[in-house]
């Protein structure tokens, strides 16, 4: 679980919720927590990216062990201190904080988690998108 004593139950499945004013569609989901929650790696893998994304904000990207999988980490209050990319985590490493930045919406606090599907040579960026939600709350999706 990405975001620390967040129960499986709760996570809703808005994968594909329109965002934007309809002009796109939602590629994660949407963890609600206070702000300054501590933010959790839900897999091993290496720190591939840390970034600063218009729509995404404070963001950070794990690469999986296995290079075929990236869990996107957006809307970040703030980085754990001594997050750095090439770090490796563990599952349940602290990776940064709740928050709402970039398109979030000022006191919108949440985690968006995203999912990608990788070919190994792939960068952190390439891969197809996969709906989370069965990943995290451990029961199939509704699309």
């Amino acid at each position: 679980m990405p975001v620390a004593n967040y129960p499986r139950r709760a996570i809703e499945d808005n994968w594909g919720d329109a965002r934007g004013g309809g002009t796109r569609t939602h590629h994660g989901t949407d963890i609600m927590a206070p702000g300054g929650t501590p933010v959790l790696a839900a897999a091993a893998g290496t720190i591939e990216k840390l970034f600063q994304s218009r729509l995404g904000g404070t963001t950070l990207y794990v690469r999986s062990l296995d290079r075929r999988w990236t869990y996107y980490y957006a809307h970040l209050a703030a980085y754990a201190p001594g997050i750095h990319e090439g770090q490796a985590v563990r599952a349940g490493d602290h990776l940064g904080f709740v928050g709402d930045t970039g398109d979030a919406g000022a006191g919108n606090y949440h985690l968006h988690f995203g999912l990608e599907r990788l070919a190994p040579e792939q960068r952190w960026w390439q891969g197809e998108e996969v709906n989370p939600y069965p990943m995290l709350a451990g029961r199939p999706g509704r699309r």
